[in-house]
């Protein structure tokens, strides 16, 4: 059983206008994840200094960050970071362009979990319909005709508001959408903007939204996470 989250930091602003990574690292503990996907974890302007320190990071809790960063004080790359629990082998990462009308981009990673190999990748997808079709369209094919096929989890806030919406069917050829629950704003979500992507190796066998008390004020996003079971003799070519 593979446990996968994903959670968007706003940078550590919690809803009361205040910068805490601390809060942010004990929600990120809560969620008991063996891989965690984060979006805007580092700041946007000037080196994008990460608001999560690597060195806490590595020495208060049971994760590693993976080196997506091209900044000595950045966490990942246009904000999107991708957190590993010790004991997972990292086999290989790199990060993903995008189409854009705004900074975007997208990071995948590849993963020994026990004797499987799988791929994770994280977005952060824009607030223009247009754009985000785009953006799948060009992530799959990238996914799908440059690399080697493994079994893969994409996760990430889509900033899509509707299941039955375009840009998700984008995924639906491959792959099977799960939506959580309603994550965002996260005092009183009303919209599932945060989701999990899973090709046809994987079965769901759980999924939620991570509701805390610390979760409802240390972002406008509330954490998504899902129980995923890999089944070896699923594998499609």
């Amino acid at each position: 059983m593979l446990k996968i989250g994903s959670y968007n930091i706003q940078k550590s602003i919690g809803v009361d206008a205040r910068r805490r990574p601390d809060r942010t690292l004990k929600v990120i503990c809560e969620l008991g994840c063996d891989v965690i996907a984060l979006q805007e974890a580092d700041k946007r302007f000037g080196p994008r200094k990460s608001t999560l320190d690597r060195d806490t990071i590595l020495a208060e809790t049971d994760y590693r960050p993976v080196p997506f960063a091209v900044g000595e004080h950045s966490l990942g790359w246009h904000g999107n970071a991708i957190l590993v629990r010790n004991g997972i082998e990292i086999l290989d990462y790199r990060r993903i362009e995008l189409p854009k009308l705004e900074p975007r981009g997208a990071v995948a990673v590849d993963l020994k979990v026990e004797d499987q190999k799988i791929r994770v990748a994280a977005m952060h997808l824009s607030l223009v319909g247009h754009f985000r079709k785009k953006q799948i369209s060009s992530l799959m094919h990238q996914l799908h005709e440059d690399l080697t096929y493994l079994p893969t989890v994409l996760i990430g806030d889509l900033n899509e508001w509707r299941d039955s919406a375009g840009s998700i069917r984008l995924f639906e050829q491959h792959y099977e959408v799960t939506t959580p629950g309603r994550s965002f704003p996260s005092p009183l979500p009303v919209g599932s903007l945060d989701r999990i992507v899973t090709s046809p190796e994987f079965t769901v066998q759980k999924a939620g939204v991570h509701k805390s008390k610390t979760a409802r004020v240390a972002s406008d996003h509330l954490p998504v996470w899902a129980e995923l079971r890999l089944e070896p003799l699923g594998h499609l070519a």
